[in-house]
C-alpha cells in the first residue's frame, strides 16, 4: 500500500479496501501516537506494539514519559516482576500523586486561565472553572473534607451525579490519600448499603438529589436508606444540588453526623470525628486511591483495588495515544461516575490538560438533538456515545443532527457493548460527516480502560477494532490457550500493565484467590477478560460479546451479537438480544427479543418469520431461533450496556441476581411475562 506519513517506512501496513475511514497526511502528522514513535525509533505502530509485547516494561517507560506527568520522583524501574506476573510492582522507586498532577498541570500558566471544567445540566444550567479555580476549589475542599475526619487511607462512597462537585470531590480525596468508591448514581439503597457495607465506609459523600428528564431523581431518600444499613458510616456530606432543604425533608441522617458539602463540621461534629492532618511526603504509586465494584453474572460484586500510578496513568495513556486527546480538546464521555468511564474521564482529561465536559442529563431530553446542541455549545472534541443511545437517536431521523454546528468533533469515541452495522454508519455518516473517526473502545473496570481500540493511524472498518491499544499485549485464544484467527475465541492478555487491578478489596488470602481463579488460572500466566473475539487474518479485530453470554447451540459457539445484528437489519427492529435457553435435542437454542421501532408497523407473526428466516440465511439452520418475541424494551444499564443473563433468567422464571445497575426494572418483568406465556 502508499505509504502516507513521510519516512522510509509506513506508520502501517494494512489492507484498507473496505475501511470507509483512513488517515490522511495531515491527521497523521498531528496524532499524538506519532510523537511516541519518533520518541522510540520504531518505525511503525506494528513494531512498536511488537516490541510492547515483548518488553512491556520498555515500552510503558517510554510511553508514560510521553505524557509529561508530574511525578513527585522519578522512577528507578518500570516493574518489577518478582511476584509473579499475575501480581507485579509498576514505577519503582517513583513517587506519584494522581491528583497533585492534576493541580500541577492546571496550575501552569498555560492552563491556569483556560477552562478546565464545564459543567451542563438536565434543566439546561451551565457552570464552569478555570484551571486555577480549579485548583483552588480542590485545595479548599481537601481542607473541608480533613475538617471532617478524612485523611490517608480513609475509605469513603461517592454517591454523585455528574456535577462539578464530583470532580473537585475525587481531585480532594486523591489529595488526602483516601480511598473512595464510586457509586453508580441510579442505585436503589440496598445496592449502595451493600457496598459500603463491604468497603466500611466511614464517610459517603452524596446530593440531595439531580435533574433527569425533567424530574427529581430523591438521592437524598436513597442516602437515608442506604447509611441506616451501613453501621460503618459516621459522617454524610451532601452536595445541594436541589437545594431548598430537599435533604433535610429527606431525614438524612441525624445533625451530628449530617453536613453541607461545602461546609466545615460544627463543634459537636469536631468531637465526634476530630479533623486531621493533612498528608504530606511523598506518594507510593501502588498506594490504592479508588476501589470500583463490579457486578458479575454470580457471586457479590467483586471491589477492584486502582492505584495512584495505575488506572490515572493507564487512563491519560489511551486518551492521548488511542483517542489523540491533546492539551485544549475538549473531552465529553455520557457515562455516570459509578461506571469505569467516569472516573477515567475525570483522571484521563484533566491530566493531559484538556477540558471535561460534564454532562447531567439523559442526552435524548427534550428532544433527539440535545446531545448534538451539546457540541455545538461547548465545542467538544471528542464525544463518547454508546451504541445503545445512537440506536435510540438515530430512529429521530437526520434532522436533529444536521440542524446543529458539529465541527469542532475531531473523534467520537464508543464502549460497553458490539456495534450493528446500521447504527454505526448513521453514526460515521451523519453525525461524523463521513470525516471523524469513530474510536471503538472495550476493555474494563479491571483494566482501567482498553484493550482493543481503533488507532487514528490506520484505517477503520465498520463496526471494528483495528488493533490492542497500544501496550497491551492483546490475544483472541482457543481453549487451550493457542492463538487462533478467523474463529471465534477468548479475548486474552498476555502481559501485564500498569492499569490491572492490585486485586480485590479486602486483602485476605481469600480475595487473592479469588482474583487468581477470575483472571489467571485459566490459562496460567494469561488475563482471560470474558470476551469472546475474532481477529481476522488482515488485522481487524470483532467483539462477540461476554464468554458467558454465549450460547452453545448442537455444540457450537454462537455469539450473540451475530444473531442481533441480523436481526436489527430488519427495517421494523431497533434493538435485539439473544440469549439460550434449554433444548432436548441441540442442548440450547436461541430465543432472541426484539425492540421494534415505534414508526413501523408489523404483525408479531410477520416479524418473526421474517427475522427467523433472515438468521437461517445468514447464520444457517442450526441457529434457527425457537421464538423471536417482540417485547417493549430490553434491561439495560445507564451506560446502555443490555443486560443478557436478566432478559435470559426473566424469560426462563429464574433469579436474575444483581439488578442493582439497571436503569429500567421494568423490563425485566415484561419479559418474564413473555416468556411464561410460551
Amino acid at each position: 500500500m502508499t505509504d502516507v506519513a513521510s519516512g522510509p517506512a509506513p506508520v502501517f501496513a494494512r489492507a484498507d479496501a473496505d475501511a470507509p475511514w483512513r488517515p490522511d497526511a495531515a491527521s497523521l502528522a498531528d496524532h499524538r501516537a506519532m510523537r511516541l514513535l519518533g520518541r522510540t525509533g520504531e518505525p511503525s505502530l506494528e513494531a512498536l506494539q511488537a516490541r510492547a509485547v515483548s518488553d512491556p516494561g520498555w515500552f510503558w517507560g517510554e510511553a508514560v514519559g510521553d505524557l509529561e506527568l508530574a511525578w513527585q520522583r522519578p522512577w528507578s524501574s518500570v516493574l518489577d516482576l518478582a511476584g509473579g506476573v499475575e501480581l507485579p510492582r509498576w514505577w519503582v522507586g517513583g513517587a506519584f500523586d494522581h491528583a497533585a498532577a492534576v493541580l500541577e498541570r492546571w496550575s501552569a500558566p498555560a492552563l491556569r486561565d483556560a477552562q478546565a471544567l464545564a459543567w451542563e445540566g438536565d434543566d439546561g444550567a451551565v457552570r464552569s472553572l478555570t484551571g486555577a479555580e480549579l485548583v483552588t476549589e480542590v485545595e479548599a475542599a481537601a481542607d473541608r473534607f480533613a475538617a471532617h475526619g478524612i485523611g490517608e487511607g480513609t475509605r469513603v462512597g461517592v454517591f454523585l451525579p455528574m456535577l462539578v462537585e464530583t470532580v473537585i470531590t475525587v481531585l480532594a480525596l486523591g489529595r488526602l490519600r483516601a480511598v473512595f468508591t464510586p457509586l453508580f448514581s441510579g442505585y436503589a439503597a440496598p445496592a449502595v448499603a451493600s457496598r459500603l457495607r463491604a468497603f466500611e465506609a466511614t464517610h459517603l459523600v452524596t446530593a440531595d438529589g439531580f435533574w433527569r428528564r425533567g424530574g427529581v431523581i430523591d438521592m437524598a431518600s436513597v442516602a437515608r436508606d442506604a447509611v441506616a444499613e451501613a453501621p460503618s458510616v459516621r459522617r454524610v456530606l451532601v452536595v445541594e444540588r436541589l437545594g431548598g432543604g430537599a435533604a433535610a425533608a429527606a431525614g438524612l441522617g441525624d445533625p451530628a453526623r449530617l453536613a453541607a458539602w461545602s461546609s466545615g463540621p460544627s463543634a459537636e461534629q469536631r468531637a465526634s470525628l476530630p479533623p486531621v492532618d493533612r498528608p504530606r511526603g511523598l506518594v507510593d504509586p501502588e498506594t490504592p486511591y479508588m476501589v470500583i465494584y463490579t457486578s458479575g453474572t454470580t457471586g457479590a460484586p467483586k471491589g477492584t483495588v486502582h492505584v495512584h500510578g495505575g488506572f490515572p496513568v493507564k487512563a491519560a495513556q489511551d486518551l492521548a495515544h488511542t483517542f489523540d486527546l491533546r492539551q485544549g480538546d475538549a473531552l465529553c464521555w455520557i457515562t455516570d461516575l459509578g461506571w469505569m468511564m467516569g472516573p477515567w474521564a475525570i483522571s484521563g482529561a484533566l491530566l493531559l490538560g484538556a477540558r471535561l465536559v460534564l454532562f447531567e442529563g439523559a442526552p435524548d431530553f427534550p428532544d433527539a438533538g440535545r446531545v448534538w446542541r451539546l457540541v455545538e455549545r461547548h465545542r467538544i472534541t471528542h464525544l463518547g456515545i454508546s451504541p445503545t443511545l445512537i440506536r435510540a437517536l438515530l430512529v429521530h431521523g437526520d434532522e436533529p443532527v444536521l440542524a446543529t454546528d458539529r465541527s469542532s468533533l475531531r473523534v467520537l469515541g464508543s464502549t460497553g457493548e458490539p456495534w450493528n452495522p446500521d447504527p454505526w454508519w448513521w453514526l460515521f455518516h451523519v453525525a461524523g460527516g463521513g470525516r471523524v473517526p469513530i474510536v471503538n473502545y472495550t476493555g474494563g473496570t479491571e483494566v482501567s480502560g482498553g484493550i482493543l481500540g481503533a488507532s487514528g493511524l490506520r484505517p477503520i472498518r465498520p463496526t471494528s477494532f483495528n488493533g490492542p491499544c497500544l501496550g497491551m499485549a492483546a490475544d483472541v485464544l482457543a481453549p487451550d490457550g493457542s492463538t487462533v484467527i478467523d474463529e471465534v475465541g477468548e479475548l486474552a492478555i498476555r502481559q501485564p500493565w500498569p492499569g490491572m487491578t492490585r486485586g480485590f478489596w479486602g486483602g485476605t488470602p481469600a480475595d487473592r484467590e479469588r482474583y487468581l481463579d477470575t483472571y489467571w488460572r485459566r490459562i496460567p500466566g494469561t488475563w482471560i477478560h470474558g470476551d469472546w473475539a475474532v481477529r481476522d487474518r488482515e488485522g481487524f479485530w470483532y467483539l462477540h460479546g461476554r464468554s458467558d453470554d454465549t450460547l452453545k447451540v448442537a455444540g457450537k459457539r454462537v455469539g450473540p451479537a451475530e444473531l442481533e445484528t441480523v436481526a436489527v437489519a430488519h427495517p421494523a427492529v431497533i434493538e435485539a438480544a439473544a440469549i439460550g435457553v434449554p433444548d432436548d435435542i441441540k442442548g440450547e437454542v436461541p430465543v432472541v427479543l426484539v425492540v421494534c421501532r415505534k414508526d413501523v408497523a408489523v404483525e408479531p407473526e410477520v416479524l418473526a418469520r421474517e427475522v427467523t428466516a433472515a438468521i437461517v440465511a445468514d447464520m444457517g439452520k442450526p441457529t434457527k431461533p425457537a421464538a423471536v418475541v417482540r417485547v417493549p424494551d430490553l434491561p439495560r444499564t445507564r451506560s446502555g450496556k443490555i443486560m443478557r443473563r436478566v432478559a435470559r433468567a426473566a424469560w426462563l422464571g429464574l433469579d436474575p441476581g444483581d439488578l442493582s445497575a439497571l436503569e429500567n426494572p421494568a423490563a425485566v418483568a415484561a419479559i418474564g411475562e413473555a416468556g411464561r406465556s410460551r
